[in-house]
């Protein structure tokens, strides 16, 4: 099952609105991801992220509600800490 997963903007790249990336903090993981699709998104929002495009901005409670279903459900369990090289 694929699943997008909520994160917070920590820092934001690009001035093109269709080329801005930004490093997303995915619970203490943190990974490069595509902003492309959310030109409204601000450091500081969350993020609804998939395959490493984000979808939509998301309410910040949303987002810590969904990172404790998901930790319930064990599917954190193979997110990695550490940021990538």
């Amino acid at each position: 099952m694929c699943l997008a997963v909520p994160g917070q903007i920590l820092d934001i790249k690009g001035d093109d609105p269709l080329l801005r990336s930004g490093r997303v903090s995915f619970g203490g993981a943190i990974r490069e991801v595509n902003l492309g699709c959310v030109p409204e998104a601000r450091v500081g929002d969350y993020v609804l992220v998939h395959v490493g495009l984000a979808l939509s901005v998301v309410d910040p409670a949303e987002a810590e509600a969904t990172f404790r279903y998901l930790r319930a459900m064990g599917d954190l369990d193979g997110l990695d800490p550490s940021p990538p090289p």
